[in-house]
């Protein structure tokens, strides 16, 4: 499976972390940037185009980076096609991919260590969707409300 990773300076060591992790565990790792740490980058960029990449690689996964991981998963949900969640432990970054089809897991660096940031990715990375019809209905909803932009009706 192919997994991009994009970040800012806040998680850039936990970005360059992730892909040697995950390139030792078999899956191909996109590195969207940035290639270099600078204390002044801005997140938007990266989480835009890494956003942009797995909307355009179907069956690819993502994950975004920054100090908290608030920021990044706002800017890759602005991508059409993109669902993105914050993932804080490995049960949100599951759901995240069994209720939600996530192809985006944001994670925050300064909130974990290296080791349990691995852990979560893997387990958003391995966690299939359910297939479940009320998933895939709620999902339905926000794809077409991301087309349209009209609101559905209330109940």
């Amino acid at each position: 499976m192919r997994v991009y990773l994009g970040s800012d300076h806040a998680g850039f060591e936990l970005k360059v972390h992730l892909a040697n992790h995950l390139g030792t565990s078999g899956y191909d790792v996109v590195d969207v940037g940035p290639h270099a740490f600078d204390p002044d980058d801005d997140y938007p960029t990266y989480c835009l185009h890494t956003g942009a990449r797995v909307v355009a690689d179907p069956g690819s996964l993502a994950v975004v980076i920054g100090g908290s991981g608030n920021g990044e998963q706002i800017s890759a949900n602005k991508v059409a096609g993109v669902r993105a969640a914050l993932a804080w432990s490995t049960e949100t970054a599951q759901l995240a991919r069994q209720h939600n089809d996530a192809n985006v897991v944001a994670i925050g660096a300064r909130q974990h260590t290296l080791d349990e940031a691995a852990r979560i990715v893997e387990a958003f990375l391995s966690t299939p969707f359910s297939q479940d019809e009320r998933h895939a209905r709620r999902i339905a909803q926000v794809g077409e409300y991301e087309q349209t932009r009209e609101l559905p009706p209330l109940p």
